[in-house]
């Protein structure tokens, strides 16, 4: 990678971006089962439920300062002991895959969950898509499953596999509300 990129937290205002670069993958991939691509309003809303719940959304920017990927971390599960999980998720621009742009995207995205002292971070790859699950292999994941045919896409059934990487000191310790509480 030749290039600099700066990844910072998402506005609003790359509610646009975001959109064009997730229609490529809900249009043309099977990286995500989505399969109508959302508009502008509809991200604007999903950046803020993330970042209102208390989750990173990201973006990362070449220095002329266009949106070249996104990620962002949700809680993993609907249930509260889920509270220490998450999922995380990017999507890099279709003509910058292959530049080091989702590597530093998914580096930074880890050390901002580990900051909120979430303690372990699950990735669901869809199994068509092995350039992601080098990629977060690279980043610390490691494979913990595979769901077989879980999702239907373009005409065929498609394995997800389900990658994790320990967050901070993971579950070697009690979660930082419960040590300063002396439990």
């Amino acid at each position: 990678m030749t290039e600099d990129l700066i990844v910072c937290d998402a506005s609003l205002d790359d509610a646009a971006a975001v959109a064009e670069i997730y229609a490529h993958y809900v249009l043309k991939s099977s990286a995500t089962f989505e399969t109508e691509p959302p508009d502008e309003a509809e991200v604007r809303r999903r950046i803020s439920d993330t970042t209102g719940a208390g989750y990173p959304f990201l973006v990362t920017r070449d220095s002329t300062g266009r949106v070249l990927a996104f990620g962002f971390a949700h809680r993993y599960g609907p249930r509260n002991g889920y509270r220490y999980s998450v999922e995380t998720t990017i999507y890099v621009r279709s003509d910058c895959v292959g530049r080091g742009v989702g590597g530093t995207l998914l580096n930074v995205l880890v050390e901002a969950c580990e900051k909120s002292g979430y303690r372990q971070a699950f990735a669901v790859i869809a199994a068509s898509e092995p350039a992601s699950v080098v990629l977060h292999a690279r980043a610390g994941y490691r494979p913990v499953g595979t769901l077989s045919g879980a999702g239907w896409k373009h005409g065929q059934w498609i394995d997800v596999f389900l990658m994790q990487r320990q967050l901070g000191s993971g579950n070697e310790t009690l979660p930082d509300e419960l040590q300063e509480a002396g439990a």
